[in-house]
């Protein structure tokens, strides 16, 4: 019982000095850069056991009229002092910026990326970042380099997942010391409505869509391979890739007639919204783990047919976006 009483504590007190520094500071930049003012420095346990260390020195050597006593006692106070110099130090002038975060899917764990940069002709040694979820794992940033860190953040519902706190932190060198910086950049994530279970089975329509290519390809290009399907003619059938016992598939190019799906809103009578966008997901993910083109039907927002993993992304995105 005391034990969760202390961590209660310990959390009402990062909360209240999360809540200062907000009001203090605001919303800050991206990217920022880390001011001496944003920097917050206290002792951790061990500085406060080290520090009760040298009390006890310092009292003994006294009563004793030790000068070898007295002089170590001054050397290790002093060894402290500069370790807190130290460690404020390592965070001041970082420049803090975000990075790449991949979309996840609704129930997973987002993962926002977080870069450090180093502008200094010195390296920065033990630094992290961390949240209430979770904290990475240390780096070292060289002279003039940058480290990337990764923090994770539960997603429960599809949308933009905002993370809109967290703390650079450093405890380097020896420990004795702990500081850090509270910042607020409202980082974002896309989160994908999760996949509905296997069931429905999507309506196929046969048609020339054109275009129905990765757009990252010029046309009249090659545009992949996918899964032979009953209908497909032989002569795009890829016999090098069978004879290498690869498996029955099928040449895809630009502009070629593909079996297009049609994944339509309106084909979902009955379900409730966030039941016809998990279903609409599974579809778009089955469609392009095949290699088949899929068009995407929502209200106001038609996305015509394609294959390729941008236009996975972009209708994604659109479901997960939905009413918002």
């Amino acid at each position: 019982m005391p034990i969760n009483l202390d961590f209660g504590i310990v959390r009402r007190i990062r909360q209240f000095s999360r809540r200062w520094a907000f009001k203090r500071h605001g919303v800050d930049p991206d990217p920022l850069t880390l001011s001496s003012r944003r920097i917050y420095i206290i002792p951790t346990g061990l500085g406060v056991a080290f520090a009760l260390m040298l009390f006890a020195m310092f009292i003994g050597a006294m009563n004793y009229a030790n000068n070898l006593a007295l002089g170590l006692t001054f050397l290790l106070g002093s060894l402290a002092l500069t370790a807190m110099h130290y460690c404020h130090r390592n965070l001041a002038g970082l420049v803090i910026r975000s990075a790449t975060s991949e979309p996840v899917f609704a129930g997973g764990i987002a993962k926002f990326h977080i870069a450090l940069e180093n502008t200094a002709p010195l390296a920065r040694h033990e630094l992290t970042v961390a949240n209430d979820h979770g904290m990475a794992e240390p780096q070292r940033v060289p002279a003039n380099g940058r480290a990337v860190f990764e923090l994770p953040l539960p997603a429960p519902k599809r949308g933009l997942l905002t993370l809109n706190h967290f703390e650079t932190i450093t405890r380097h060198p020896f420990g004795l010391f702990r500081a850090w910086s509270h910042l607020h950049m409202n980082l974002t994530c896309v989160v994908y409505p999760k996949p509905s279970p296997r069931g429905i089975t999507p309506p196929p329509v046969e048609t020339d869509t054109g275009g129905a290519q990765d757009s990252l390809l010029g046309d009249e290009e090659f545009a992949g391979m996918r899964p032979f399907q009953a209908g497909d003619s032989p002569r795009r059938i890829a016999w090098k890739a069978y004879a290498r016992e690869q498996g029955l598939q099928v040449k895809v190019y630009a502009g070629t007639a593909v079996t297009s799906h049609v994944f339509d809103w309106d084909a979902l009578p009955g379900l409730g919204t966030e039941a016809r966008l998990s279903q609409l997901c599974r579809w778009i993910e089955d469609a392009h783990a095949a290699g088949s083109a899929f068009a995407l039907k929502l209200p106001n927002l038609q996305i015509p047919a394609n294959i390729g993993q941008a236009h996975r992304q972009r209708c994604l995105t659109a479901l997960a976006l939905f009413d918002q």
